[in-house]
């Protein structure tokens, strides 16, 4: 947070094989040490392995896991007058994908799958059918927010 004037968002390239900036992001959030060439080769495997599960379009359906596990509501502390409150608070769009990304990669990472690719696959695939970690993640957080509705009135 800079004391004058506002963060100037960058903007990511499309990524070289679908021509997608949400792919390039992805590949972004996934990536350890900026070793970005490990990272696409992992990326552009799970999708050509989600193509051959799925027996359909791989990208429409790491789209569609992806909408799937984006949150419309999340739960941010408010503090007031010495209680801290969970107030339910709607998230914005660029933050919902963000975080969308985040937590299938998390999930992906935390399965028992032996290869990267294989596990980022199975996540995928199972986000696009409404089950799996990120899935249960994002439910959690719209039970959260569901739960904690009475101090809606304390957003800001």
């Amino acid at each position: 947070m800079p004391r004058k004037g506002e963060v100037k968002r960058r903007d990511v390239l499309p990524d070289p094989k679908h021509h997608d900036r949400v792919v390039t992001k992805f590949i972004n959030s996934m990536m350890h040490d900026g070793k970005k060439s490990l990272t696409e080769r992992m990326f552009y495997g799970a999708l050509d392995l989600v193509g051959e599960r799925a027996k359909e379009d791989s990208l429409g359906v790491f789209k569609r896991a992806l909408e799937a596990v984006k949150p419309s509501v999340e739960v941010r502390s408010r503090r007031v007058g010495g209680a801290t409150y969970q107030v339910p608070v709607e998230v914005r769009p660029p933050r919902r994908i963000a975080l969308g990304m985040r937590w299938l990669v998390q999930h992906a990472r935390a399965r028992p799958e032996k290869s990267m690719v294989e596990r980022l696959a199975g996540e995928i695939l199972d986000a696009a059918n409404n089950r799996g970690g990120a899935i249960k993640k994002k439910e959690d957080t719209h039970r959260m927010a569901e739960a904690n509705k009475a101090f809606a009135h304390y957003r800001w």
